[in-house]
């Protein structure tokens, strides 16, 4: 199962890298790149993205007929729950530990973070000539800098039963000193410099994010199974982005919109609350190619996916999902619903949904959340907020969401990547 895709895995270490890797992706497939800051000069038959910000991109391909400027869109997103460094990152040193503050960024099972190797990823400001255009610089340590050490069981008997304190618990430890041996505080932004070869004093701010290093596992008798870090929602930009080509049936587009920010609620600039998609299909729009067409006449003929995990039965915790409406690791794709609309799902994208899978021999199963137990939101019906278009929340099944380690079954994600390449191309 470890394939070309697991390569989003590995390389999507920070929104940023996911970003960098899917641009890759995309020229690799003679992808055009266009400027946020200009109209869009786009021809039929061709693949064009746009990346507005560092750790969001829209992509879309044009088939060879333009009629109704029906669109195919799916959308996911390229953060996962992890550690995120605060702006003042080091700890007085205690005892010979050089330790880092840092705040957790999304639902995250922050138990699962401790033991295990960690690195730090993402983007540093340095100093520049413009002051309105400082030096952006990726990040990555490569090798594990941090480690959160559990306390033993001996040293506290109740430790398991007690809530984290994450103010004083979750500081990972970054290097010890040697016993008697001081040191003034900057160890860990020095190390970035030099890394970066920049001086400390160019420094002038970062989003930089711990993740797991811990490699990609397959697990099971069959070895069928998957354990990962960041599978959500990363599973799902690798399937949009490897699965999006110029269209080759009765609709004129096919899009990915990939967002930032949906752990948190999805409300920046770069998330799915935004305008930004809505900006991104009006310019689309306006281009030439697209001039008699009636870009809120499309949106009524056009369809949204919503893509991300759904939890899978846990056979430990059965009680916790809906007995007669859950989902089962290697089953298939699973179509989720909601009578609260947390999830975008309504019964007729269901059932084109359904009939697209039967002709394609893809597995797919059905799932709605135990009843007082609503289940997070997805992106889904933000979007179709300023996009109101027919839509579906659909994923791969998994357990242990949210911890540093995910599970998924192989099946599953071929079920998906064939779904969305049935959907996109």
């Amino acid at each position: 199962m470890i394939d070309k895709w697991t390569e989003y895995l590995e390389k999507g270490v920070s929104p940023y890298h996911t970003v960098a890797f899917c641009e890759e992706r995309l020229l690799e497939k003679g992808f055009q790149k266009l400027s946020k800051d200009t109209a869009f000069d786009v021809k039929a038959g061709q693949g064009y993205y746009v990346k507005p910000y560092d750790t969001m991109l829209v992509a879309f391909a044009i088939g060879e007929k333009i009629t109704d400027g029906r669109m195919h869109l799916a959308c996911a997103h390229t953060d996962s729950p992890c550690f995120r460094l605060k702006p003042n990152p080091e700890l007085p040193v205690q005892s010979g530990y050089v330790q880092v503050n840092v705040e957790p960024y999304g639902g995250m099972l922050k138990r699962s973070w401790f033991d295990r190797p960690l690195g730090v990823a993402g983007r540093v400001l340095v100093k520049s000539e413009d002051v309105y255009a400082p030096r952006e610089l990726m990040f990555d340590s490569e090798v594990p800098w941090f480690v959160l050490p559990s306390l033993a069981p001996h040293m506290d008997r109740d430790i398991e039963k007690k809530e984290l304190d994450v103010q004083k618990e979750c500081m990972p430890i970054l290097t010890v000193l040697n016993t008697g041996k001081t040191c003034d505080i900057g160890v860990l932004l020095n190390a970035v410099a030099k890394k970066l070869a920049v001086n400390i004093e160019d420094i002038l701010d970062f989003d930089l994010y711990l993740y797991n290093q811990q490699a990609i596992s397959q697990v099971g008798l069959e070895q069928d199974m998957m354990l990962a870090p960041r599978i959500d929602n990363l599973a799902s930009v690798a399937a949009l982005t490897d699965g999006i080509a110029v269209p080759k049936q009765d609709y004129d587009i096919s899009m990915i919109a990939l967002f930032d920010n949906e752990e948190i609620g999805s409300r920046s600039k770069q998330g799915a609350d935004s305008v930004l998609l809505n900006w991104v299909v009006e310019k689309l729009f306006e281009s030439p190619l697209f001039a008699k067409v009636s870009f809120k006449d499309a949106m009524m003929k056009s369809m949204m996916l919503s893509v991300d995990g759904a939890h899978g039965l846990h056979p430990n915790y059965k009680e916790k999902s809906d007995g007669y409406n859950t989902s089962v690791l290697g089953s298939g794709v699973v179509f989720k619903s909601s009578a609260s609309q947390r999830y975008l799902t309504d019964s007729k994208a269901t059932a084109i949904l359904m009939q697209l899978c039967d002709a394609n021999g893809i597995a797919y199963q059905k799932q709605a959340n135990r009843s007082g137990n609503p289940g997070g939101q997805t992106l889904g019906p933000i979007a179709a907020s300023y996009l109101p278009m027919l839509g579906m929340d659909l994923g791969l099944p998994m357990l242990a969401m949210h911890s540093s380690m995910e599970l998924i079954h192989e099946q599953d994600y071929k079920a998906l990547e064939t779904l969305m390449r049935v959907w996109l191309s």
